[in-house]
């Protein structure tokens, strides 16, 4: 099999890569990326592309329709990819996470492509009160949502030639070669390092389904193998596990339970955080049962603290360095090499 992989430099891509190379060492695997983060390497000393076939550099948006000749399928990663992001580059967001996923879904069809992977979140749901199914409404609540829904919608309408799969993928988590601290249990495992406290800014009540990069991986690996009689031509699909449902709280304390001494200081008079949801993951695990997460909160936590001490981090201000994507953007416009609509200007 042959694959294309948008945005395989950012923080999933890597465990992607890695796994399908291990699980699959025949397939070609190719990568397609802009490089904003390509710099934002964490604990190696090598590039995690080497193990690609090929990279190619280039903006989804102006993706060349003769790229996908030959390809077997396509995985898109390519995103912005939290809520600040999203709401910082509003129309960027909706063109990049929705309009090129439609446009490259039409090209692949046109180019004999088999299969496409989507990478869409389970923050489509917003706000909600009991374990979320696929078949429930959604409710983004953020442009970075939206946009996950509207390019959701566009697959499924607009396509019936490629088996396409939507990953609504819990809240990532984990160490990865482009370590992201801008995600809830990574950011509470710097903190607990860094300050040796871990401060919530809302009042802890929260829900928030996790997985790791680890098993998104295993999820993706899943995708591309994915006949259509198991599961439709088109698939949108919640990924992670139902142990994984935490509160904001809870999390922060099984954070602080594998740093002993950790301080845990909650914001009681904080007003209510409308992103809560609980999902429900049993569709997943009826369709995929041999792809099924097996890293732990507790695991995620462990490799991060490895990882993170690996690199002798130890930066109590690390929301505003390049370990936050935001903070990476801001300082590639502020230095004139990108836009404002995320354009390389050199």
């Amino acid at each position: 099999m042959k694959i294309l992989i948008t945005g395989n430099m950012g923080y999933v891509g890597p465990a992607v890569v890695a796994h399908l190379r291990r699980t699959h060492p025949n397939w070609t695997i190719d990568g397609f990326d802009a490089g904003y983060f390509a710099h934002c390497l964490t604990g190696v000393e090598d590039i995690p592309e080497r193990r690609a076939d090929k990279q190619v550099f280039g903006d989804v948006r102006r993706m060349p329709a003769e790229l996908l000749q030959g390809y077997d399928g396509i995985v898109q990663l390519a995103a912005i990819s939290n809520d600040p992001m999203g709401d910082r580059f509003a129309e960027v967001t909706r063109d990049i996470n929705c309009n090129s996923a439609a446009a490259i879904a039409r090209a692949a069809s046109a180019a004999g492509v088999q299969r496409m992977v989507y990478a869409s979140s389970c923050s489509v749901y917003g706000m909600a009160d009991g374990p979320r199914r696929e078949t429930d409404p959604v409710a983004p609540l953020t442009a970075y949502a939206k946009s996950k829904v509207e390019a959701e919608r566009a697959l499924e309408s607009s396509n019936d030639a490629l088996v396409t799969t939507s990953l609504r993928f819990a809240t990532a988590c984990g160490m990865s070669d482009r370590l992201r601290l801008d995600l809830v249990v990574n950011d509470f495992v710097a903190s607990a390092i860094a300050t040796g406290e871990i401060r919530i800014l809302s009042d802890g009540t929260p829900w928030r389904p996790l997985i790791d990069v680890k098993d998104m991986a295993r999820a993706i690996e899943w995708a591309l193998l994915r006949e259509v009689e198991n599961g439709g031509r088109f698939l949108a699909v919640n990924v992670g596990s139902d142990g994984s449902n935490r509160r904001i709280a809870e999390i922060a304390e099984t954070v602080a339970s594998a740093r002993p001494g950790t301080r845990i200081a909650v914001n009681s008079e904080a007003p209510v955080d409308s992103r809560s949801y609980q999902v429900d993951f049993r569709l997943y695990a009826s369709l995929a049962p041999d792809h099924q997460p097996q890293i732990t909160l507790e695991d995620s936590i462990g490799g991060l603290i490895e990882g993170l001490e690996r690199m002798h981090f130890n930066d109590p201000d690390f929301r505003n360095s390049q370990l936050v994507r935001l903070r990476v953007l801001d300082a590639h416009i502020a230095a004139g090499r990108l836009s404002p609509e995320l354009n390389w200007l050199s």
